[in-house]
């Protein structure tokens, strides 16, 4: 939400505004500013809570400080909106948190006679919460606005203030940029509290204390419980294989910088990757944070869904995208989408409806963002996908990992006994990639633990035949689920790109 868009609606008379946002203090401000600074004559405001009822803002430039005409017994949101019904001179009342009495015939109704009064009259509703509810009967009646995080404009405010009130030194111009944008993504009162944390960890607040805004901010959205920040050692060396994928993300690590936009490159969307579980999929995902320089924030669909309130699951998703925008340029990694959006088509039996509108909802941000944040998904079951994922221009490339080929399997050989062994050379690879025929590489590490676990019972090092004989005791998935793993191939041919280095190879493999 821009500033401008709340002050063109206020002074368009739209009678009731839905304001999605959980700084109360911040929007509050804003809109104060918008009657002083902006409608002349200037309108009364009136804040409402469950609390203390309506009270009346008497300044508009120190919000929170001057309240006074407590209107008594306006505590109920009846009683609330039938005073604000019967007053006859213009204003703007903030509705704190009445999501939770929202969906009350009586409180649906006397919303909707307020909006029937208001006309002509210069008096706007504009509810505040943390979460978006709006019943069908005011669908057509509400505008809904969301109230974005601090911009680095509002964090240096915060800054300012914070190295006035504790006189330390001034920063530097790169400093400065540092620190405020290891704080992108959080609210000013986060802010606020990282950057007194900085300072008294380590006494003073410079750019060496970058690392402990980052460590609080990790915290802090970790706290929503639906992002996770994931620290990933692993370079994408680490992964044996895969070279056209590997080749497609070198080519785009500098994707999203200022040069790229200078050369008039679009930014990167989002890629899907295909393919047999245990092939390595998710892993790249979380080297490329590492390529390319970039944070990777991991989605949990899982935790999305909250069946305790209604609205509370697209709440959820809103957020968490607004938060991954908001410390953008930045990679949202989805694991498994096929079991995130499996049930999208038919969810209205079974969980009213929640399924598709968050399917829905994310469809849509991924089609209209205009923030640098590249998704990168994971799916093992095409089938389960829903067709709209798949079609062209929703993400920039649909790769299919397949089961390593040969040369690959000796890759990944070579890299899990190279962790485990500094000198690999007593190892015949070429025998344990034959050994290995369709073997994933998660099968393949599995193989090796499992010969040192064999090995160290016996007080002895691990040899090539204890890999060997790991080898012969699993029964790989690509045999327990030929039917499936065929399936997934055959559609991949002629719709996805292949993830090795060799098409002609990827096209030879058959079990």
């Amino acid at each position: 939400m821009k500033k401008e868009e709340i002050s063109i609606l206020i002074q368009a008379q739209y009678p009731l505004i839905y304001l999605v946002t959980s700084e109360e203090e911040r929007s509050e401000q804003a809109i104060l500013k918008i009657v002083k600074e902006e409608l002349k004559p200037q309108k009364r405001v009136f804040t409402w809570t469950v609390t203390n009822g309506i009270l009346t803002v008497e300044r508009a430039d120190e919000p929170g400080q001057n309240r006074h005409g407590i209107q008594h017994n306006t505590t109920s949101p009846e009683a609330a909106i039938d005073w604000i019904i019967r007053q006859k001179e213009p204003g703007i009342f903030i509705l704190k948190d009445l999501h939770p009495f929202i969906d009350s015939p009586a409180i649906t109704r006397s919303l909707r006679d307020a909006i029937a009064s208001f006309k002509n009259r210069q008096k706007n509703i504009i509810l505040m919460s943390p979460i978006q509810q709006v019943p069908i009967e005011l669908e057509k009646e509400v505008v809904v606005l969301d109230f974005p995080l601090p911009n680095m404009g509002d964090l240096n405010k915060v800054l300012n203030g914070h190295i006035l009130t504790n006189r330390g030194r001034k920063l530097e111009t790169d400093a400065r940029e540092k620190l405020l944008r290891a704080a992108l993504g959080l609210t000013k009162d986060e802010a606020e509290k990282v950057y007194r944390k900085a300072q008294v960890t380590s006494g003073r607040l410079t750019e060496n204390e970058v690392n402990i805004v980052l460590s609080e901010k990790k915290q802090l959205i970790r706290r929503n419980g639906i992002l996770e920040y994931i620290e990933e050692d692993e370079t994408i060396d680490g992964v044996g294989g895969l070279e056209e994928l590997k080749k497609w993300l070198k080519q785009r690590s500098n994707a999203f910088t200022e040069r790229a936009r200078e050369y008039g490159l679009p930014q990167p969307k989002g890629m899907l990757i295909l393919g047999v579980p245990g092939c390595g999929k998710s892993l790249i995902a979380k080297t490329t944070s590492r390529l390319w320089g970039l944070p990777i924030l991991r989605l949990d669909m899982g935790r999305v869904y909250d069946g305790s309130m209604v609205g509370r699951s697209e709440a959820n998703l809103r957020n968490a995208l607004k938060t991954a925008e908001s410390i953008s340029p930045a990679i949202l990694f989805i694991d498994e989408l096929d079991k995130s959006f499996a049930g999208s088509a038919g969810s209205g039996d079974s969980d009213g409806g929640t399924s598709s509108r968050i399917f829905g909802s994310f469809l849509t941000w991924m089609q209209e963002k205009k923030s640098p944040v590249f998704v990168m998904a994971t799916a093992n079951r095409v089938e389960r996908l829903p067709g709209e994922f798949l079609r062209k221009g929703r993400f920039d490339e649909i790769f299919f990992v397949d089961l390593p080929t040969p040369e690959e399997r000796q890759d990944i050989f070579t890299i899990h006994l190279g962790k485990r062994r500094g000198d690999i050379s007593r190892f015949d690879l070429k025998q344990l990639s034959n050994m290995s025929d369709g073997f994933s590489g998660a099968e393949i590490e599995q193989a090796i633990v499992a010969a040192m676990y064999e090995a160290f019972a016996q007080d002895r090092e691990f040899a090539q035949l204890d890999i060997i004989a790991a080898l012969k005791a699993t029964l790989p998935l690509s045999r327990t689920m030929q039917e499936q793993v065929t399936a997934l191939r055959d559609w991949a041919r002629q719709r996805a790109r292949p993830a090795a280095a060799s098409v002609a190879e990827y096209q030879r493999m058959e079990f």
